[in-house]
């Protein structure tokens, strides 16, 4: 139905634009019709003249505009006639000539006379109607202030969940003022707090008697309330915001309270304690009572038992000082064959050791011996070896005179090397380099050395000798 209502108000829409235009469509007509016929028949406009003069001049179609109006208004009457109420609402009928209707319109779709009857439409689900203890910019809200018993301010912060009883939306409507939240919860509210609130002292209000007073509030708000069609559902006490004096004053007498109450446990806790130790000392002393009696009678069954005993004792106490007598007797001979045997022992390890030491003694020095004739024989091959060397060396450098100064530059310096050349220096193929190579050196020598033999090798191995430079990797 709600789609068929939008159609018909898309329709009478249309009816009203197409009468609206046909009329502005035939006076536009005329007046060109009008305006071409005052400039007259020229020769730019005669062939126009002539097409709008063969076509007939008819006047602006009012009727049929008319028609097409009536149209669109019957069409928009019974769009009007159809009322839509959503989910979670009802509705009121409100004539023009008699006011509200009797009867409450539930969601859905309803017929109403168009230009003579109207719809209040009213919110039938829960709402809440919420107050604040301080002002808070946060939030948005009534401040409720209301005074105790001894005339200090107390901030409360309520809730209340009510909604609108729709069998009574006639009455609500013709009777309250609107909005009903603002208009008529929100007085009601504050007015049955504000009188309850003197019969309670503010510590009442703020530790004991919360719960009591919230009952009552909400007792009193649900009947005054329920006689103008309102359902309270539910009233909260969220909150309460004491003064900051007394405030921080309670805060102190609390505390006092709990040290006293702290201070009352811990002597009832001390004394118990006491108590408990007296208990203790009593359980301690019948224990001790009877513990001394358990011990005199054991006492009293052990000398009756050791009396008793003592008949049968002594006959086995001789007994045992007679075996005590022998077995003393027979120590006293075993520790005499022990010491004799142990002197016997001693006598023989005594006689083996001086046989061990004298072995010993003979070994080491027959060791020494060999050791010394091994030595000797050494020493004898070490003289006789290096006369040997001695000799061949001797011979080796009668022959050869110029090995000492060899060993001399060798010994000179590791980074020297020696190179052997023939003395005569024929068919040597290195003649003429080492002749190259010391040229320089040969023309520096001073005026007393150019009397020396060239055919002595002795000065050129000299020579070579000295300007060798070192190998450098």
């Amino acid at each position: 139905m709600l789609a068929l209502k939008y159609l018909l108000m898309i329709l009478g829409a249309g009816l009203f634009g197409s009468a609206g235009a046909l009329v502005a469509y035939d006076i536009f007509l005329s007046e060109q019709l009008r305006r071409l016929l005052s400039r007259g028949k020229t020769e730019e406009c005669g062939a126009e003249v002539g097409v709008l003069a063969r076509r007939p001049f008819r006047p602006v179609r009012w009727r049929l505009a008319l028609q097409l109006i009536a149209a669109g208004t019957l069409v928009l009457l019974i769009t009007e006639s159809f009322v839509v109420i959503p989910d979670g609402a009802a509705g009121v009928r409100v004539s023009e000539i008699w006011g509200a209707r009797p009867g409450t319109l539930y969601p859905g779709v309803h017929l109403v006379t168009p230009l003579v009857d109207t719809i209040a439409i009213y919110d039938t689900r829960e709402q809440v109607y919420a107050t604040l203890a301080t002002e808070n910019p946060k939030q948005k809200g009534d401040v409720l202030t209301v005074q105790a018993r001894e005339g200090l301010n107390i901030g409360l912060a309520v809730s209340v969940r009510y909604r609108l009883e729709p069998k009574r939306l006639d009455s609500i409507h013709t009777h309250l003022p609107q909005p009903v939240g603002e208009q008529v919860v929100a007085p009601v509210v504050a007015t049955i707090y504000r009188q309850l609130a003197p019969n309670f002292i503010t510590r009442e209000i703020f530790a004991t008697r919360r719960e009591e007073l919230r009952s009552k509030a909400a007792e009193l708000i649900t009947l005054r309330l329920a006689s103008d069609g309102i359902v309270v559902r539910e009233v909260l006490l969220r909150d309460l915001q004491l003064p900051a004096e007394y405030a921080k004053g309670l805060e102190g007498l609390l505390l006092k309270e709990q040290e006293n109450e702290r201070l009352g446990t811990e002597q009832e806790i001390k004394q118990k304690g006491v108590r408990i130790a007296e208990l203790e000392a009593e359980a301690q002393k019948a224990r001790d009572v009877k513990q001394a009696e358990a011990q005199a009678q054991v006492r009293v069954l052990q000398a009756k038992a050791e009396s008793d005993a003592m008949q049968y004792t002594l006959p086995l106490k001789q007994k045992q000082i007679e075996q005590t007598k022998l077995e003393a007797q027979a120590r006293k001979e075993s520790t005499i064959q022990n010491a004799e045997a142990a002197a016997q022992a001693k006598v023989i390890d005594s006689k083996a050791e001086i046989e061990r030491q004298k072995n010993l003694a003979d070994a080491e020095a027959n060791r020494i011996r060999v050791t010394a004739d091994a030595e000797a024989n050494r020493i004898r091959v070490t003289a006789a070896a290096d006369s040997e060397r001695m000799k061949f060396e001797a011979s080796v450098l009668k022959s050869n005179p110029m090995l000492i100064q060899k060993i001399v530059a060798e010994r000179l310096s590791d980074k020297l090397q020696i190179m052997m050349v023939p003395i005569d220096g024929k068919n040597f193929f290195a003649n003429d380099v080492m002749r190259s190579a010391f040229s320089g050196v040969t023309g520096g020598r001073d005026s007393g050395s150019s009397d020396d033999n060239p055919d002595d090798p002795a000065p050129r191995a000299t020579a070579a000798a000295q300007h060798k430079q070192p190998h450098r990797p």
